[in-house]
């Protein structure tokens, strides 16, 4: 049951390992599909590797790129670097890298992206014959499709189980391109699923949004059918959002694996999915195919809630160290969670500045405030505004 997490720089990596994911995927400046996040410097690809490996967790590499001609030069190269470091996987879209990989010997397991939409298991078989170890299925995929895939090939399956839709099937969408020049399958995706039209110049508005995926309910059905590895989306979202939701998920699976888990966790966690992401989740195509119920068409509410508040920097003795994040006061209901414990009530009742001075509000981006607390935090932990209370769930 690995629950592998995004990440768009070594802030969000080191994250999500602390809070529980089991294996991460980042992307280097060339070869991947997400130009737009961070990413990665040979120098920080070896440097996330090593801080993985110290954990005896794993490392994944996106090479998952659409390859023109061009892209054929150094790529090589690229791969043997990534061999010679350690990665211990890489992900992959084009047949032509998977060939380089097996021509050149390079010992690096090849996980095939979800960019090839694979949804059939003669096309996992094809793949497999190839080399691949492990199948990213299409987000498109049912599970009738991933039981019958895992039963002719009985390959590794990666799965989807949070984040992005996309409006085409995975890996197929060229409307970046038509409406911006920016080609979707080389990274440069302007996201035009998320426009919204003017209809015959009247007030109305169309969209064509999915809303996110959340396979939060089906977790244990996953694993009963055949699922290896359950895959968070979103390399571009920020370290609160890699926190919350590695940390539910990682709770959920826990509870699976320890014959524990209850529908109030579910609900509870799914509470604080929802809450974290600023788009509607559901299953989509998982229990049956996708209605207007799973769809955006006139128009959405997409706004970013302030209920991330402040990192954890150090603990000294009955005070922590917070690196502010939103406007907090006194007098505010807040809670703290990381991986290890349940989220930590707390009313705030003193604040102090830097200088250590009593202050009510702490407004500016970023600042430095020491509050009292009556457990140590260690560090990374994240306060939030408390929203929901899992006493409240029957």
């Amino acid at each position: 049951m690995e629950l592998l997490a995004p990440a768009g720089s070594l802030e969000r990596l080191k994250i999500a390992y602390l809070y529980g994911a089991d294996a991460v995927y980042i992307g280097g400046y060339n070869y991947s599909l997400r130009a737009n996040a961070i990413n990665f410097s040979i120098e920080e690809l070896k440097e996330a590797t090593n801080f993985a490996h110290s954990l005896n967790k794993k490392i994944y590499v996106t090479v998952n790129i659409v390859l023109h001609n061009k892209d054929i030069e150094g790529l090589k190269d690229y791969l043997l670097t990534l061999e010679d470091m350690g990665i211990d996987a890489v992900i992959v879209s084009d047949i032509a890298v998977i060939n380089i990989i097996r021509k050149n010997n390079i010992n690096l397991e090849i996980h095939l992206s979800t960019q090839a939409s694979t949804l059939n298991y003669e096309a996992a078989l094809f793949y497999k014959n190839l080399g691949v170890k492990r199948i990213v299925l299409a987000r498109e995929a049912t599970r009738e499709d991933i039981l019958i895939i895992k039963d002719k090939t009985s390959l590794d399956l990666e799965c989807f189980i949070q984040g992005a839709m996309c409006t085409s099937f995975s890996g197929k969408c060229v409307l970046s391109n038509v409406a911006t020049n920016r080609d979707s399958n080389r990274g440069g995706c302007a996201q035009i699923c998320r426009w919204t039209f003017k209809i015959d110049q009247e007030d109305e508005i169309f969209s064509m949004t999915p809303k996110d995926l959340n396979m939060a309910k089906y977790l244990e059905d996953m694993i009963n059918i055949g699922v290896n590895s359950f895959k968070v989306e979103g390399r571009m979202r920020s370290v609160y959002y890699i926190a919350t939701i590695i940390y539910e998920y990682r709770k959920l699976l826990d509870k699976i694996k320890s014959n524990t888990l209850t529908n109030k966790d579910i609900l509870y966690s799914n509470d604080i999915i929802n809450r974290c992401a600023n788009r509607e989740s559901v299953p989509q195509f998982y229990d049956k195919l996708p209605t207007d119920k799973e769809q955006y068409y006139l128009g959405r509410d997409e706004v970013s809630n302030q209920d991330f508040l402040g990192i954890v920097l150090d603990c000294l003795e009955n005070k922590i160290l917070l690196e502010q994040r939103n406007y907090f006061k006194v007098g505010d209901i807040v809670e703290f969670f990381g991986l290890g414990f349940e989220p930590i009530e707390m009313t705030i009742k003193e604040i102090y500045d830097e200088n250590e001075e009593l202050i009510d509000v702490a407004r500016h981006p970023r600042m430095h405030v020491y509050l009292k607390v009556d457990t140590k935090l260690p560090k990374w932990t994240m306060m939030r505004l408390k929203i929901f209370d899992k006493k409240d769930y029957l």
